[in-house]
C-alpha cells in the first residue's frame, strides 16, 4: 500500500465535527501556552539548583521561592498540555496513533516520568519551605530536573517520529523481516530542535524573575535589595540565554529539507525578527527591570506564539509531502457539541476570573492583611457553574431518552 493511501485511509471515517482550521488555531494557541509553562518549570528548576550553589542569603531565598513556582507551574503545564494533545489526535490522528503505537513503551513511560518529576518537585518545595532554614537541599530538584528533561526527550521523539512516515516501515521491520510489536522503537531525534526548546526555558524563567520584582515591589515585607537581585539576575539570564536558543534554532533550520523553503516562511521570518527585537529590548532592562517586565513578558510570549505558528506550518510541509492535508478531512458539523464546547470554554474562563483575581490581590498584599473583593463576581461565577451543570445534565438526559438508553 502506498504511504499516501495509508495515511488518508487512516483518517477517521466519521470526519470532523467542525472545521479543521478552528482545531488548528486552537492547537497552536494551547501549545504556545503549554510550552511557555513547561519552559518556566524547566528553567526554574535549573535556576533553583544554580542559586543554591551560590549559598548567599538572596540566592537561597530565590531558590525556595522558585520551588513553589515549579509545583504550581507544572500543575498548570500538565493541564494545558491536554488540549493540544487532543487537537493533534483529531486532525493528525494517522500520525499520532502510528507513532504512539510504534513507540508505545516510551509513550507509557512518559506518564511515569512526568509523575516522578511532579512528586520530586513537591519534595523540593516542601522540604525547603521553612523560613528559618539557612541551607537548601537540591536532591529532589535534581531528580525533578532529570525527569523533566527525559520527559521532554520522549515527547520530542514521538513528535519527530510523526514527521517521518517514510521511515515507519524500516523502523518497524527488523533486518530479518520480523515486525516489531514490542513498542520499543526510539527514533527521529533532532538535537538542534530539542536544544532550542530546552535553552529557551532559561529565557522564560529570566523574564518571570523580572515579573517577580514587579509583582512584589509594593510589599513592605519584601527586601528591595532582594527583589533587585532577583530581577537583575533574571535580565542577565534571559538576555544571554536567548543567543544560544536562537543559535540552536538556526541549527534546527539547517536540518529541515530544502524543498520546504522554511527559511522564507513568513511565520519563521516574523518569529526570528521578533526574537531579535525581544532580545534587544530585554538587554535594555538591566537598569529598571521591574518597569520593563510586563512588556518583556508580552514580547517573549508573542515570539513563542509566532514560532509555534511556524512550527505548525512546518508540520504541514512534512505531512503535505506525503499527500496528507487536514483540509481534506470530511467535515460533518455537529453544532450542539460545538456550541457546548465553546460555551464551556467561555464559562470556564469567567469562573476562573474570581480565584485568579483573588490570588493576584492576595499575593500583592502584606502577610496577614485581609483582601476584600466584590462579592458579586464570586456569586455570578457560582451561578455560571450551576447553570453549566444544569445544561449538561439536561442535555445528557435528553440524548439518553431520545436514544432509548435509559430504558
Amino acid at each position: 500500500m502506498e504511504l499516501q493511501t495509508y495515511l488518508n485511509n487512516m483518517m477517521d471515517p466519521a470526519g470532523l465535527p467542525f472545521y479543521p482550521l478552528v482545531f488548528q488555531v486552537l492547537l497552536v494557541l494551547t501549545f504556545a501556552l503549554h510550552i511557555t509553562m513547561i519552559n518556566l518549570v524547566l528553567g526554574s528548576t535549573f535556576v533553583a539548583i544554580w542559586e543554591v550553589g551560590k549559598k548567599t542569603t538572596y540566592s537561597l531565598r530565590l531558590a525556595k521561592a522558585l520551588g513553589r513556582v515549579i509545583t504550581v507551574g507544572l500543575s498548570i503545564a500538565i493541564v494545558l498540555g491536554v488540549a493540544p494533545l487532543l487537537f493533534v489526535q483529531v486532525i493528525y490522528d494517522p500520525y499520532w496513533y502510528t507513532a504512539t503505537t510504534m513507540s508505545a513503551f516510551w509513550a507509557m513511560l512518559f506518564l511515569l516520568v512526568v509523575t516522578v518529576a511532579f512528586y520530586a518537585a513537591y519534595g523540593f518545595y516542601l522540604g525547603n519551605r521553612q523560613a528559618d532554614t539557612d541551607t537548601v537541599s537540591v536532591r529532589w530538584a535534581w531528580i525533578s530536573l532529570l525527569m523533566l528533561l527525559v520527559a521532554g526527550l520522549f515527547i520530542h521523539m514521538l513528535t519527530m517520529e510523526q514527521l517521518e512516515p517514510q521511515m515507519w516501515k524500516k523502523w518497524l521491520i527488523g533486518q530479518h523481516g520480523v515486525v516489531s510489536v514490542a513498542g520499543g522503537e526510539f527514533h527521529g531525534i533532532s538535537l538542534g530542535r530539542l536544544l532550542h526548546f530546552f535553552i529557551g526555558s532559561l529565557a522564560v524563567t529570566g523574564v518571570f524573575m523580572m515579573l517577580y520584582h514587579w509583582y512584589f515591589r509594593d510589599r513592605a515585607d519584601y527586601d528591595p535589595g532582594y527583589l533587585e537581585y532577583v530581577s537583575k539576575t533574571g535580565v542577565k539570564l534571559a538576555f544571554w540565554s536567548l543567543f544560544p536558543a536562537i543559535g540552536a534554532g538556526f541549527w534546527w533550520l539547517g536540518t529541515v529539507p530544502d524543498g520546504f523553503h522554511f527559511a522564507s516562511n513568513p511565520f519563521f521570518l516574523a518569529g526570528a525578527i521578533m526574537g531579535v527585537c525581544t532580545t534587544a529590548y530585554i538587554g535594555t532592562a538591566s537598569e529598571k527591570p521591574a518597569e520593563k517586565a510586563i512588556f518583556s513578558a508580552l514580547a517573549l510570549f508573542v515570539t513563542i506564539f509566532i514560532m509555534c505558528c511556524a512550527r505548525e506550518g512546518l508540520r504541514m510541509d512534512y505531512t503535505g509531502a506525503h499527500g496528507y492535508s487536514i483540509f481534506n478531512y470530511r467535515v460533518n458539523p455537529d453544532w450542539p457539541s460545538t456550541i457546548l464546547f465553546f460555551a464551556t470554554f467561555l464559562a470556564g474562563l469567567y469562573v476562573l476570573c474570581f480565584p485568579a483575581i483573588a490570588a493576584f490581590k492576595a499575593g500583592k498584599a502584606p502577610k496577614g492583611q485581609v483582601v476584600s473583593l466584590d462579592p458579586s463576581l464570586g456569586k455570578t461565577a457560582v451561578g455560571v457553574m450551576v447553570a453549566w451543570f444544569a445544561v449538561v445534565a439536561a442535555l445528557g438526559l435528553f440524548v439518553s431518552l431520545k436514544n432509548g438508553v435509559l430504558f
